[in-house]
């Protein structure tokens, strides 16, 4: 796992240990301390800077009353879901009179209070991993607890910058994009946790001692979210307003800064050049994937290639968060394999049990197979876990059982690839577009049913989802003969808010006429976003379809355009830069 969380070590399977002396352990505890002290002292400068539209100068305190700055929090909390919350902890900050006179400074001290909460939920993590009796997978759940801990106060402080610039030269279009997606991101962080103690009773408890916190964090980042709604929102229709027009993407119209005109070169040329190579045969740089990916440059500004030469790989690791811009190339998918076979029922967590975890933004992979072996009886056992944004995978296999491919958070992008499983085996939060790939269920355990996708939204302000376009969904050869005995669904509603739209595929009679199942009676059925449009094949038909109210069968061009790579996924900004081939419309 990520190299920031070593204290929980105990039980760790070995692809993933953090065994740590007390020595490094006390080091870790401090350079984490100071981490935090670093963050508040950034957002405390963030928060003092006046920005364009911000209104507000600490050097005038005296420039609002107490009661206009509480009718100001009042207005602004009025559009979350959790008002009484916003109001209660806005209006409690000493300094809410001075540095409250808009919207975005409502949010900005929003924002700033609730890494204050996350804040305390790490002290509460760390009390409870010195309890005596914890189970392994307990003390594995602790431990994603903390990377999700981490990852969200790095998302909080990124929603703090971009509040800083938003509304600049940059479009507003793009701004309020990112700043959704780090929002949405912090909100599946608290989920990621809370789930990990689901397993078996024991966890319970653990879970049941979190919950107030990872609960109370979950709402304030809903409640940011929601007046980042309102004013990207409303700043969009002014926008058109005055331009008398409908705002579009940009289009390919320049290359992401990220990239370097040396990138950028190779990508234009179609030439990708290996930084390092990895071979099992030792004719490369590196033996193992997670040697090359540990010596790799942290933060690195320009793409960085790992080539990675046929054969099959028996490892476990993560590509960490301090990992940008990582590209894996293997010889073929049907000749480069990273296999593993952690499972939930073999001890791990599901976020634990990846073969190979990502989370370093803008990472991309293309001719390999990530497979996790555990099988249909070892209940959830993940090939791969992408946690990156701005992430894309051309020519790659998923293989696995139930919970093949966890499309975790972040935009991501899959082109011509091939997902196999059973059970759930597309799930996540994640902004995902699949597109031109071959989708194939499995044949799975005893008294199972098939579930395709399992879309874990829990806010309706997350712009978050799942869609499937331009693909082909059918069955294996292993499942065909007998699919009439396993019946397969394109999916059911893992939360509230869950959304997939599945759009120009060709989908085979291996789906049941109903299309989709419930997750637990009528939970989410009404919440819940699924759709189709213009889908092709035995199984496409929707006279049979369920009848909830959140299933729609989309007519209109209007509204199908949100779920294209240009409109969902912001694909017109970034997808060029991948080098892959895409499309961003329909």
């Amino acid at each position: 796992m990520s190299r920031t969380t070593d204290f929980f070590s105990e039980g760790l399977d070995s692809g993933m240990q953090i065994n740590l002396s007390n020595k490094r352990k006390k080091l870790f505890l401090t350079a984490f301390a100071l981490i935090i002290l670093l963050a508040s002292a950034l957002i405390g400068v963030i928060v003092g800077v006046k920005s364009r539209n911000s209104g507000f100068d600490n050097s005038n305190p005296e420039s609002i009353t107490d009661s206009e700055a509480h009718a100001i929090v009042k207005s602004a909390c009025s559009s979350t879901f959790y008002p009484e919350l916003c109001y209660s902890t806005v209006t409690s900050h000493p300094d809410v009179t001075i540095k409250v006179k808009n919207l975005k400074n409502v949010i900005e001290l929003a924002v700033n209070i609730t890494v204050t909460a996350v804040e305390q939920t790490y002290f509460q993590i760390k009390k409870l991993t010195t309890r005596k009796g914890l189970t392994k997978r307990e003390i594995t759940a602790l431990h994603d607890c903390h990377q999700m801990i981490s990852e969200t106060l790095h998302e909080l402080l990124d929603v703090m910058k971009g509040l800083q610039k938003y509304q600049t030269k940059e479009s507003l279009r793009h701004h309020a994009n990112d700043l959704k997606t780090l929002m949405s991101s912090a909100i599946t962080n608290q989920e990621t946790c809370y789930d990990g103690f689901s397993h078996d009773e024991a966890d319970k408890n653990v879970r049941k001692e979190l919950e107030q916190g990872e609960r109370r964090v979950e709402k304030m980042c809903s409640n940011a979210l929601a007046m980042i709604c309102n004013m990207t929102n409303t700043d969009l229709a002014e926008e058109m307003k005055l331009n008398a027009r409908k705002l579009k993407e940009e289009v390919n119209t320049e290359w992401p800064g990220w990239l370097s005109a040396g990138d950028r070169r190779l990508l234009q040329s179609g030439t990708v050049k290996p930084n390092v190579v990895v071979a099992t045969d030792c004719s490369g740089n590196y033996r193992t994937v997670a040697d090359a990916v540990a010596a790799a440059p942290s933060h690195s500004r320009t793409i960085y290639v790992i080539k990675i030469k046929a054969g099959v790989y028996h490892e476990n690791f993560e590509v960490p968060s301090t990992k940008t811009n990582i590209m894996f190339v293997g010889d073929g998918r049907k000749s480069t394999i990273i296999t593993g076979s952690r499972s939930v029922k073999g001890g791990s967590t599901t976020f634990n049990s990846a073969t190979v975890a990502v989370v370093g933004d803008r990472f991309l992979a293309r001719d390999i197979t990530f497979q996790n072996t555990a099988g249909p009886s070892n209940h959830q056992a993940v090939a791969l876990r992408v946690s990156s944004d701005l992430s894309a995978f051309y020519q790659c296999d998923m293989l696995g059982y139930q919970d093949t491919l966890y499309v975790h958070r972040g935009r991501q992008f899959f082109i011509n690839c091939y997902i196999a499983g059973t059970v759930d085996f597309i799930f996540g939060n994640a902004e995902v577009v699949f597109q031109g790939c071959d989708i194939h269920a499995r044949r799975p355990g005893p008294a199972q049913m098939n579930m395709i996708t399992a879309q874990g939204r829990t806010d309706p302000n997350q712009n978050t989802g799942i869609v499937i376009q331009k693909c082909r969904i059918g069955a294996t050869s292993g499942l065909q003969p007998v699919q009439s005995r396993f019946p397969t669904y394109l999916g059911r509603p893992w939360k509230e808010y869950s959304r997939t739209v599945v759009m120009q595929s060709v989908i085979s009679d291996v789906i049941h006429p109903a299309g989709w199942y419930e997750w637990n009676g009528n939970f989410a059925l009404n919440t819940l976003f699924y759709g189709e449009y213009q889908n092709t094949g035995a199984g496409a038909e929707t006279s049979g379809r369920v009848k909830w109210g959140g299933f729609k069968v989309i007519t209109n061009y209007a509204d199908v355009q949100r779920f294209t790579p240009e409109s969902f996924i912001g694909g017109g900004r970034w997808l060029h830069a991948t080098g892959f081939p895409y499309s961003l419309g329909l």
